[in-house]
């Protein structure tokens, strides 16, 4: 389905066309949150793809390590806060590979993770005809085959063999070779063609490279304003993105356990906080998970001059760090477009009315429902109970359903309606301002 933004009511193609300004706005159960996505180079895996992972899932399997490995840093950052990861290996890497005989072991993919595989061929203790072949990695058995010859064994989750020969016996043959390689600009480009079909909430960058960011940029913008599909996508050090749906991390967090992650690592576990985030939930203060301080700290000016520049800041508060304020890049204010479309919170409403509104009427109402003023009247009333739970929810206040929405059809386009409504997000208590009079 087609959707974004209109100036003149003059689409060809059927969906949902959304503008957004700061006083009345042309738009749609709030939809689930939660879905982050990240290109990475990886030492193992399915390359050029996207794998799917759930918050909690055992990540061996597909990604060569468990998930507390330091290789897989920024997927358990990513997933602290996000339920579900779509990740992309923008690497290919050299496969591993080892030859003990006539057996050719290759490691299933290219990769570093290779070179942590051994083969280990035994005589069976039952019968002597046959063999006990073992993969085994980084010292732990991952699969044992018992057979006559090669012709016998099967490929398995991490190695591939020859079509056939004899076995011989050795007490560990490692995989060597394999290498990681690297990942051109192309091979992100192709990341953003695999995701650009996919539904997610928020996309993280983890790279310094100016131009990819650019890139990056440029693509969450055609998705937001001319697809219609509201994503947020975070950033290492690009306030220049200057619009509401980039977020600019200025700096990283220290965790735990020493481990300092600057601002390309943080991203990941902003991109997974922004994507969690509920609808009516602000992450101003939120304490980054498993950290204890930012890294580096800024002083009270330094931190003032990156708020005023867009900038996302971790800073340190009684053994944590903490988000300083949920803000995106946006800081070119207009009249048309004020200061709140700088804060997360608020675009988080209008993201939410946007992507659910264009779900609910692709779903149920484009070309189903007659546009006459019944079918109008039955949209009408699934904006009110949509936005209705929006305020029930705080993430909206003082909507009045008798004035602040009207369906209208557009004079002559018999298959053309205008929805006229007038929202009010609600930002979250950030600043106190106290007055003690003493008597």
């Amino acid at each position: 389905m087609t959707g974004g933004t209109w100036t003149a009511q003059n689409k060809v193609r059927p969906g949902v066309y959304i503008n957004f300004n700061s006083t009345p706005q042309p738009l749609g159960v709030a939809g689930e949150r939660g879905v982050v996505t990240m290109p990475l180079v990886l030492s193992w895996g399915q390359p050029k793809e996207i794998v799917t992972l759930e918050a909690g899932e055992n990540t061996l399997n597909k990604l060569g390590y468990v998930v507390s490995a330091a290789e897989l840093q920024l997927v358990r950052e990513s997933l602290k806060r996000a339920k579900t990861l779509l990740l992309y290996r923008v690497n290919t890497g050299v496969k591993a590979s080892a030859t003990v005989g006539e057996l050719v072991a290759t490691a299933r993919y290219g990769g570093i993770r290779g070179n942590d595989i051994s083969i280990i061929v035994e005589a069976n203790a039952d019968d002597e005809a046959l063999f006990d072949v073992k993969t085994v990695v980084a010292g732990a058995v991952q699969d044992v085959q018992t057979v006559s010859d090669i012709a016998g064994l099967n490929d398995n989750g991490w190695v591939s063999w020859n079509a056939s020969g004899a076995l011989e016996e050795t007490a560990g043959a490692p995989l060597t070779g394999g290498s990681n390689g690297t990942a051109t600009v192309q091979d992100y480009m192709d990341y953003l063609s695999a995701v650009e079909t996919q539904q997610f909430n928020a996309m993280a960058l983890p790279s310094d490279d100016t131009d990819l960011k650019g890139v990056f940029a440029s693509f969450i913008r055609t998705l937001r304003d001319v697809e219609g599909r509201k994503a947020t996508l975070v950033l290492a050090g690009y306030p220049q993105g200057d619009y509401e749906g980039i977020i600019s991390v200025k700096n990283g967090v220290v965790l735990d356990n020493g481990t300092k992650l600057g601002a390309v690592e943080a991203v990941a576990w902003t991109a997974g906080a922004a994507a969690g985030a509920s609808t009516n939930e602000s992450l101003t203060y939120a304490a980054y998970d498993g950290a204890v301080d930012a890294n580096p700290r800024y002083t009270n000016t330094q931190t003032i001059a990156a708020l005023q520049n867009g900038e996302f800041v971790f800073t340190q508060d009684k053994g944590r760090a903490v988000v300083e304020q949920d803000i995106n890049s946006f800081t070119s204010f207009t009249p048309e477009k004020g200061r709140h479309f700088g804060k997360n919170r608020v675009v988080r409403v209008l993201d939410a009315i946007n992507n659910d509104f264009a779900e609910v009427f692709s779903s149920f109402y484009i070309g189903k429902v007659a546009n006459d003023a019944d079918g109008r009247n039955l949209l009408r009333n699934e904006c009110v109970n949509y936005l209705t739970g929006l305020q029930n929810i705080g993430a909206i206040q003082n909507f009045d359903s008798d004035t602040d929405i009207a369906v209208l059809p557009i004079q002559g386009q018999g298959d053309g309606v205008l929805v006229e409504l007038s929202v009010q997000p609600v930002d979250a208590i950030e600043k106190i301002y106290i007055t003690v009079e003493v008597n």
